[in-house]
């Protein structure tokens, strides 16, 4: 067992000693399909702290065919697959941790400094088929395969590392890429190459160093969905077991969505949650809310209204197709919207081509950056919330029409109105702290269409629910007289709490009081 080849089964052994494991060990069953195939390359990128190193070391203890992990697998998903014995411990595995080259390497060339390690340990088993003192990487495996027929599966955490870390130095960059290129692509000694990282594979014009790698990201992870983090299931599993409160966790980390699987959620924040018998946000002991303001305070035309829209509860249409995926080149506000949804900050929906915020724990990231300045006056909207809330839920009509006057003052110089769905937007925002206490739904359906908003109380709050329909150059009125006529009542069907129903119209003409609001209490359902 070395360091770097054949690594062995110990991290993932105590991966499935720990209080709380979920099992994920039918992503094997999906790689195995890719062995020796076109689709043996996978670049599979996810934000930190979805489990990318954790899955290597479950491929690792698969794969290496120096350790015997039959007994580490008893009774777990791959257990029941046609390919579980087919391929059990059948490969040499080369694991390389890129963030662990670059630290080490110093004055050295990370590639140079690589291949001395992983050919030091390649020669203890491989020895009598390298000759050549001076053989690079990728030569000696071919040599190696030549002689012995043997394949290797490569597995690389942190493969983007240099594109983070080294973001000034272009010639690293390319360099690094071309190194990989000659060591995976075309070698008739690959069987499979796995690699995870924060970036999808990075583009440079014409130079296409990696083009071989099919690329599973947080826009589109395909056949990867279940395993890029917790599934509903799961977590409602892990709730039980804990005693924490379902809907509060998922108010608090679910949000991640795909094709197949709407609700996934943040696996360590999960785990972290249930461990530490608190709902909390745990991103911040492993990332600086600085990484997050950076990105908020660049210059881009639209960015800032764009950032609002989605603190409003809102989701704004993104192109994430020209991202360079790197964290340096960045030419549209759609450049950074792509990144921030690389890096977790932001959820993404495919289907729709939409990016939002997908939880209070990336809130209070977005909350953290904006505190230390550049958005005073979001903060002051925010601030005026609590206050806002408390006027809705004692039905003062006025001081709530002058609140939401105020906020739209605050914010009309970044946010502007010009239909229902922006004043939707506003609202959101004015009303932000009611996120403490109610789980917030645009756009709900309800009776005979859609509800524009609805609050509803999370458990243990003691709040009513609360049912918004908006207007624009109406009348607030026939915005709460819709409510009743299309029965949105009727998507709180089971509720048992207070309802209060508040119609809501801006008036783009009346440059005083542009905010008019009705609020009425209904009996329990």
């Amino acid at each position: 067992m070395g360091i770097y080849f054949n690594p062995g089964n110990e991290g993932f052994e105590e991966a499935v000693r720990s209080e709380i494991y979920v099992d994920k060990t039918g992503l094997i069953n999906s790689v195995n399909k890719c062995l020796s195939t076109e689709q043996k390359f996978i670049c599979v990128s996810r934000p930190r702290r979805f489990g990318k190193s954790m899955a290597l070391k479950m491929l690792a203890a698969y794969y290496d065919c120096d350790c015997d992990s039959r007994k580490l697998f008893a009774g777990l998903e791959i257990e029941k697959s046609r390919s579980f014995e087919e391929h059990l411990n059948q490969y040499d595995v080369i694991f390389l941790n890129m963030q662990q080259f670059l630290i080490e390497a110093k004055g050295q060339e990370i590639t140079e400094y690589l291949e001395q390690e992983v050919l030091d340990e390649l020669k203890e088993k491989y020895g009598e088929y390298l000759k050549k003192q001076d053989s690079g990487l990728a030569a000696a495996l071919r040599r190696i395969y030549a002689k012995s027929k043997k394949k290797f599966i490569f597995l690389i955490d942190e493969w983007d590392c240099v594109m983070r870390e080294r973001q000034e130095s272009e010639s690293l960059q390319k360099q690094y890429l071309d190194f990989l290129r000659n060591l995976l692509k075309d070698q008739i000694y690959v069987a499979l190459a796995y690699m995870t990282g924060i970036l999808p594979v990075k583009k440079y014009g014409q130079h296409s160093a990696l083009n071989m790698f099919w690329e599973y990201s947080m826009t589109n992870q395909y056949i990867f969905e279940e395993y890029t983090g917790f599934t509903e299931e799961e977590v409602r599993a892990l709730c039980q077991r804990f005693h924490m409160d379902f809907e509060k966790t998922g108010s608090w980390y679910d949000g991640y969505r795909f094709k197949k699987f709407k609700h996934i959620y943040n696996p360590r924040s999960v785990v972290a949650a249930m461990t530490c018998q608190d709902f909390s946000s745990y991103w911040t002991s492993t990332e600086t809310y600085d990484a997050l303001k950076i990105y908020m305070d660049m210059d881009f035309d639209g960015l800032r209204a764009d950032i609002v829209q989605m603190l409003g509860g809102g989701c704004v249409r993104v192109n994430t197709f020209s991202f360079q995926n790197d964290m340096r080149n960045f030419r549209t506000k759609d450049d950074v919207l792509t990144l921030l949804i690389h890096l977790g900050y932001l959820g993404y929906d495919s289907e729709t081509e939409e990016a939002f915020i997908p939880n209070k724990e990336i809130i209070r990231e977005f909350e953290n950056a904006m505190s230390v300045g550049g958005w005073s006056e979001v903060v002051r909207v925010l601030k005026a919330s609590e206050k806002l809330l408390e006027d809705t839920l004692a039905g003062d009509e006025k001081s709530v029409a002058a609140g939401l006057d105020k906020a739209h003052t605050e914010v009309s110089a970044i946010l502007t109105y010009n239909d229902e769905n922006s004043l939707g937007c506003a609202i959101g925002l004015a009303y932000y702290s009611a996120r403490k206490y109610y789980r917030m739904i645009r756009e709900l359906p309800a009776g005979r269409g859609f509800a524009d908003v609805v609050f509803l109380p999370l458990p243990g709050t003691g709040k009513p629910a609360i049912v918004v329909e908006l207007k624009y150059d109406k009348s607030a009125y026939a915005a709460i007289q819709q409510i009743k006529d299309r029965n949105y009542t009727q998507a709180l069907e089971g509720y048992a709490g207070e309802i209060l129903l508040a119609g809501i119209n801006y008036d783009k003409d009346n440059a005083d009081k542009p905010h008019s609001c009705i609020i009425e209490k209904v009996e329990k359902l």
